[in-house]
């Protein structure tokens, strides 16, 4: 009843953008960890030197994971992944400056950041409780109850819009700290840089995508229930 043959052909699509996405991303950082950065820095390095240009007071520390690279507003800190960290690849400062980026719209108080932030817990909380209102309604044949789990599901969608422009941002952010600083010397360096950045925008154009599509398929299911109210 929930997941039929409707479900891939709103889904399908939002998964292969994913996939290539996903794919982007490995082969665009692997390419460019692989030419050093003119600087001579490594991540962190590049990170410390941008921070200190910007006026920015953070903790940087290293993280397990592959590209587990991010910036935790609640105790300032940049955690940057061990290729990132200790790499001193075009790649590595471009993820490196972008982390930074985040830092510093924490710092100004960037509204789209301080929004994402409040979404967080309400995000959280309204996608189990969309799943439960939908799962009843749709079980119970309760119109009104599932349009209600819809319009609390829509609460990711929402999350989704809101992060694309944070995302953005801080990549746009990223490319002029790394001009003005001179750690990115070259028009082949900032070429990198860019391709990396615009590779990982597109995982967010993917996320936003997947959400829109999932919430219109439930709209569809909603829209479609037949029987009578109760």
């Amino acid at each position: 009843m929930f997941f039929n043959s409707g479900y891939l052909i709103f889904m399908l699509p939002a998964f292969l953008l994913t996939m290539l996405a996903q794919m982007y991303v490995s082969s665009s950082f692997k390419k460019w960890s692989r030419v050093p950065a003119s600087s001579g820095l490594s991540g962190a390095e590049a990170a410390a030197r941008l921070a200190r240009f910007a006026g920015v007071n953070i903790s940087i520390e290293g993280v397990r994971g592959q590209l587990s690279d991010h910036y935790d507003p609640r105790t300032r800190t940049l955690r940057l992944s061990p290729a990132v960290f200790q790499g001193g690849s075009v790649a590595s400062l471009a993820v490196a400056a972008h982390e930074l980026g985040h830092a510093l719209q924490h710092k100004e108080g960037y509204s789209p950041l301080r929004l994402r932030s409040m979404l967080v817990p309400v995000v959280n909380f309204g996608s189990y409780l969309g799943w439960i209102l939908l799962m009843i309604g749709l079980l119970l044949r309760l119109t009104d109850l599932a349009w209600l789990g819809v319009a609390v599901f829509s609460g990711g969608v929402l999350f989704a819009l809101v992060t694309l422009p944070v995302e953005l941002n801080a990549s746009k952010r990223a490319r002029a700290l790394l001009a003005q600083t001179g750690l990115i010397r070259s028009e082949q360096e900032m070429r990198g840089v860019s391709t990396v950045l615009n590779a990982a925008a597109l995982t967010y154009v993917a996320a936003l995508f997947t959400a829109v599509m999932q919430l219109l398929y439930w709209v569809s299911l909603v829209a479609g229930m037949g029987g009578r109210r109760r």
